[in-house]
């Protein structure tokens, strides 16, 4: 028993027996790779400030803890894959890395994670990459506070910030990616919380999702992407406290929504997109208390849309508020607040006592002839839109709001 007990305070005692080895141009290692080669499990490697020109760096079958002080550069030179992972449990902390190569055939990244589990990317700071952070099959890991900024001018010589591929139990918070292809993008992902990143100025998409169900995105923002979001093949989603900002374009949205079920937007602001929220295929699918404002069109729904509803929404002053095509189904608009509305309270509930037809036959005509956009400020069309509200030929008769809010609502 004496033996057994003295083995169990040996066990104990190991994970503090863990090395630390530091790498510098006068310590005893100068490179990064060499620091990993010696390196046995558990150990943390120490790169103190300066240039480390290296790439392939490769972190096979050890636990390691990589940190940088004052933010040493590792400088791939264009050559490949700065550090590739197969490990579980690594972090990487406090590094800058630059200049990975760029390939049409191979998916070069600042750091390549394979299989790994219980993973930390923090703090580092990933300039002139091709990926960022590619993560492929693997589990309960952090992406947190790291800055991404790539050079790319078209989306064929781009990748991707922060790419989810096959994993799961991933969280990805408080990052700032820009001048990438995607922000970031997942695909067969589950179980993944996109929590406070600011996704700006990407050549496609500030966020992109695929196959992805069970996943979280809380407050973040995506302002003057290609296109903000798109969310497609995916159910059992939270979209709660985000900006959709300044997606601006002929053929660009806040968000996207494509063959989508289950899902609680709440809580958004979507202003100055060109559509707000393009919705091809939604099902069971709940907008609650968010913001629409200054956007072209603020909801454009295509067909197949099914027991979708917008409860206590704010529509201010969008050029259109809802473009509808196809039948209404069991969709609802219900309790929301129109700036267009221009209805009375005489009970005082705050609730219009004439209903509201959200949809215009202007907007009915656009989608039919985008040239007649040119028409949108004239008296004309005013006439125009006033007698379908009164008497609908064109637009959904059955697409109403019938308890419009007389003030904005506040949430």
């Amino acid at each position: 028993m004496k033996y057994f007990l003295s083995l169990i305070f040996l066990l104990h005692l190991l994970p503090s027996l863990a090395g630390e080895i530091r790498v510098c141009s006068s310590c005893e290692v100068k490179t990064v790779k060499k620091a990993i080669e010696i390196a046995q499990s558990g150990d943390t490697i120490i790169i103190e400030k300066g240039v480390y020109k290296e790439f392939d760096i490769n972190i096979i079958d050890k636990k390691l803890h990589l940190k940088g002080i004052d933010y040493p550069v590792i400088d791939a030179g264009m050559n490949g894959t700065a550090f590739g992972i197969k490990a579980d449990g690594v972090t990487i902390e406090g590094l800058k890395i630059i200049n990975v190569g760029r390939s049409y055939t191979k998916e070069f990244a600042a750091v390549l994670l394979n299989g790994s589990q219980n993973f930390t990317m923090k703090n580092n700071i990933l300039e002139n990459v091709f990926f960022g952070f590619l993560i492929e099959k693997s589990v309960n890991g952090l992406i947190e506070g790291n800055r991404i900024k790539g050079k790319g001018s078209e989306q064929t010589n781009s990748g991707n910030a922060i790419h989810l591929w096959n994993s799961s139990e991933i969280t990805v918070k408080n990052n700032h990616v820009q001048g990438m292809r995607d922000g970031i993008y997942i695909e067969f992902g589950e179980n993944c919380n996109i929590i406070n990143n600011v996704c700006e100025k990407n050549l496609r998409y500030g966020l992109h999702f695929m196959f992805s169900n069970n996943n979280s995105y809380i407050g973040n923002t995506f302002d003057d992407n290609g296109a903000g979001v798109a969310v497609m093949f995916s159910k059992f989603i939270e979209m709660k406290n985000n900006l959709f900002r300044k997606n601006w374009g002929t053929a660009s949205y806040g968000l996207l929504l494509k063959e989508i079920s289950d899902a609680t937007l709440e809580h958004n602001v979507f202003e100055d997109n060109t559509i707000a929220v393009n919705a091809d295929g939604t099902t069971r699918v709940k907008f609650i208390e968010n913001d629409f404002m200054n956007n072209g069109y603020a909801i454009k729904v295509h067909g197949g849309a099914y027991t979708t509803s917008f409860t206590r929404n704010n529509f201010l002053y969008n050029s259109f508020d809802v473009g509808y095509s196809g039948r209404l189904n069991d969709n609802t608009f219900n309790g929301n607040y129109w700036s267009e509305y221009r209805g009375y309270d005489l009970n005082k509930d705050k609730i219009g006592d004439v209903p509201f037809r959200p949809v215009k036959l202007f907007s009915y005509l656009v989608n039919q002839t985008p040239e007649a956009i040119v028409l949108l400020r004239s008296l004309f069309i005013d006439l125009v839109d006033f007698s379908e509200k009164v008497s609908p030929i064109f637009t959904p008769a059955e697409l109403i709001d019938q308890e419009p809010q007389m003030k904005r609502i506040k949430w």
